[in-house]
């Protein structure tokens, strides 16, 4: 390579950009034996470039190669005689395709500085009250040969199914991580049992991600062009033009400094109009990163989101962007769903739980552990596929098989599962928080009772779109819930509640029932419990109210419904259980009534009426 020049550079921004005749590089790097490597792409010419001192600015040496053609090469760095691919590449070769062993090195690509055409792209800025969360793989969403996309495994798979998450209602898509990462991964130890054990291969794919990667890169795997740069930003306009946000996950080893994980942040966001961020990792500056004003409007999902840190204490934000991610919901929930003893506190508590300055998400599913269908249909993980002799994964699931464990052909057994997964969504989607759907799970998606599946490039991840009827009546049923959700609760769930009737319509916003109106009863041994929400619309003076009746006892159970005025009558408008069997003649319901909810069901009742007819009020 003839004719090129090396001058001093800036330390900023760090990598490969390119400038006037020619490309900046910057690395970081506290030893003296560092420097770049150029990689013809024709010839396979490679040059090296050693550092010296005057290129260094604390830690970090820069240069300018003047006079090449940036499209004509690749490039490394290297320190201490060891290669390796640009931690902060935009763009990697070498990579393309998923779950490949590779003999050769990782090539970073120069970056084109062809500016992407928006056109009139904007931020949907959904609300958390209004916001459903959809969680899926990249990969793992359309990989199965049933998903009916031209572009399996890949963003544009997820693209060609957009109408699909419209239907279903879901306003927010979480992707699990789709940065460049490099797949297998050898131990640095292995311990050796048997003979077998020296012809073995003991790396394994890593199909979920989580491990250092190439953060500012898009996974080139999940691409279907050669150019995921652009591929990317087409993906995240497209979401937009239909409404739909796109929350990253991220996940940072400790090593990862600090001042790295806001850059690529701040990178994503600016560069590839991100709508949200979950990160996850020990280490993460969050408070730091909810402060930043370029993040004003970002969804931030964390374990725990300390307000204290982050706000004033008499300041509350106008609209809420942090959100706390953790599994007490999950884990709880279970419990109340399979009808183990004194958890109807738990039931109050998470239905109506929301801190005051950040919202909380809700799923009783995640990637990690069983998935819904899984979750009725095993006592106990099955994880030998992975090759740890069934070591690996969550021993505590707070699972039911409902009497047989895998699958079956029961019709009691199959039914009672159907009915269990209904109950489980509903406790998700009538509490007060975000709720959140693990992919697969409104069709009855199963990992064969793997719950950690992190290593299963394979149809145990993928998931299966072939609907049998089960799974045509759950989608039909999770469509229906959440539209139930957005028309009847959203507004309801959002507020702060104070069980008083500051209306005075005799109705407190918020109230609690059991086998008596009025009286909860919270006995350790009791698994039944009703909630009622009232109402009062500003602008008609309308009042509705909801009923929401939780039975998980393997009985069925009698509730009263609270008296009405005489001209009102409750309606039946969701329910888990036998519709017919747990319907109510309406005359009935209307006097209070007894009536039975079906065993380990919930159903849903709505009454409204005007202001004025509360003289009428039954006694």
């Amino acid at each position: 390579m003839i004719g090129y020049k090396v001058e001093k550079g800036r330390p900023y921004p760090m990598g490969a950009s390119l400038v006037k005749d020619g490309v900046a590089f910057s690395m970081s790097s506290d030893s003296d034996n560092c420097g770049l490597i150029l990689k013809n792409k024709t010839t396979k010419e490679i040059i090296r470039i050693p550092f010296s001192k005057e290129y260094r600015y604390g830690n970090v040496y820069s240069v300018d190669v003047k006079y090449i053609d940036p499209k004509k090469f690749f490039y490394r760095f290297y320190k201490d005689g060891k290669e390796f691919a640009d931690p902060f590449s935009h763009l990697l070769s070498g990579n393309e395709k998923f779950g490949v062993k590779k003999d050769y090195e990782l090539y970073s690509a120069i970056p084109d500085d062809k500016e992407f055409d928006w056109k009139d792209d904007s931020y949907p800025l959904i609300p958390f009250e209004e916001s459903i969360v959809y969680l899926l793989h990249v990969r793992g969403f359309t990989a199965h040969s049933s998903s009916k996309v031209t572009s399996k495994g890949t963003i544009q798979g997820i693209v060609q199914k957009i109408d699909y998450l419209k239907e279903l209602g879901v306003t927010s898509l979480e992707l699990m991580p789709s940065y460049e990462f490099e797949e297998y991964t050898k131990p640095e130890s292995v311990t050796i049992n048997s003979p077998e054990d020296f012809n073995r291969d003991f790396s394994k794919v890593n199909y979920w991600g989580f491990k250092e990667g190439f953060y500012f890169a898009p996974k080139a795997s999940y691409c279907a062009t050669k150019d995921p740069v652009n591929e990317y930003k087409e993906f995240v306009r497209t979401l937009h033009k239909n409404n739909l946000e796109i929350i990253m996950q991220f996940y940072f080893p400790d090593w990862i400094e600090e001042y790295k994980i806001y850059e690529i942040l701040r990178f994503w966001k600016i560069n590839y109009h991100i709508d949200g961020f979950h990160l996850k990792g020990n280490k993460i500056p969050f408070s730091f990163i909810a402060k930043d004003p370029v993040f004003g409007d970002t969804k931030l999902f964390y374990d725990y989101v300390p307000e204290n840190e982050i706000y004033d204490a008499a300041f509350v934000p106008k609209a809420k962007n942090l959100c706390n991610y953790s599994d007490a919901f999950m884990y709880q929930m279970r419990k109340v769903l399979k009808g183990d003893e004194d958890t109807l506190k738990d039931l109050i508590y998470f239905t109506r739980f929301s801190p005051e300055k950040s919202a909380v998400v809700n799923f009783i599913t995640n990637y990690y552990g069983f998935t819904l269908n899984d979750l009725v249909s095993y006592d106990r993980k099955h994880n030998d596929d992975n090759g740890e002799k069934n070591a690996d994964g969550c021993d505590y699931n707070f699972s039911w098989n409902c009497g047989i464990e895998g699958k079956t052909k029961k019709a009691s057994i199959v039914k009672l599962r159907k009915r269990m997964m209904k109950n489980a969504l509903f406790l998700v989607f009538s509490s007060k928080g975000v709720p959140l759907i693990f992919a697969g799970d409104e069709i009855c998606n199963s990992q064969n009772g793997n719950n950690n599946p992190y290593c299963q490039d394979n149809s145990i991840s993928y998931i299966n779109w072939n609907l049998n009827e089960d799974s045509k009546e759950m989608l039909e049923f999770t469509k229906s819930l959440i539209e139930f959700r957005k028309k009847n609760l959203s507004s309801i769930l959002n507020r702060e509640f104070s069980m008083l009737d500051r209306s005075g319509t005799g109705f407190p916003d918020l109230s609690y029932h059991s086998d008596e109106a009025w009286k909860a009863d919270l006995a350790t041994y009791n698994r039944h419990l009703g909630i009622m929400y009232s109402d009062v619309s500003k602008d008609t003076g309308k009042i509705t109210l909801y009923y929401l009746a939780y039975n998980f006892y393997w009985k069925d159970i009698t509730f009263s419904l609270p008296y009405l005025p005489k001209e009102a009558k409750w309606d039946l408008i969701f329910n888990t259980g036998n519709t017919e069997k747990t319907a109510v003649k309406k005359e009935e319901a209307s006097n209070g009534e007894k009536f039975e909810i079906e065993s380990r069901s919930c159903a849903v009742f709505k009454v409204e009426f005007d202001k004025s007819i509360l003289k009428t009020k039954n006694k």
